[in-house]
């Protein structure tokens, strides 16, 4: 897992989907899989679990919809868009790095941080 890592000075933020809120329901219903989602979030949260007590990691819960699920690694993010009626493991995932006066990884990041700040600590 990332515990080396978390434990060598690294910083790693997760925010996942509320199980039980209507924006998890409702995207398990149009990606064809029901509440598998929502015992996807749960099943990720207990895995993360052993982690969260590690300095640097932070883990929250969200209700915000989602668009795409970003990935992001230093310099690097991972996208992965979120497109109506097939679950995120079927759709395409782009990459992009940082370059100075680009705007689309900032442009992803501000998306990413847009639904941190409305999290709550898991």
């Amino acid at each position: 897992m990332f515990s080396a890592a978390l434990k060598a000075g690294a910083q790693v933020r997760i925010p996942l989907g509320e199980p039980d809120s209507e924006a998890v329901r409702q995207r398990g219903e149009e990606e064809g899989i029901g509440d598998d989602l929502a015992a996807r979030a749960r099943i990720t949260r207990r895995y993360l679990e052993p982690a969260m007590s590690t300095p640097g990691a932070e883990v929250r819960l969200h209700e915000t919809i989602l668009y795409n699920s970003i990935y992001r690694f230093d310099e690097d993010v991972l996208v992965n868009p979120h497109v109506l009626g097939a679950p995120a493991g079927q759709n395409p995932v782009m990459h992009f790095r940082y370059l100075p006066g680009a705007r689309t990884f900032r442009h992803y990041m501000r998306s990413f941080d847009y639904a941190w700040e409305r999290g709550r600590a898991a």
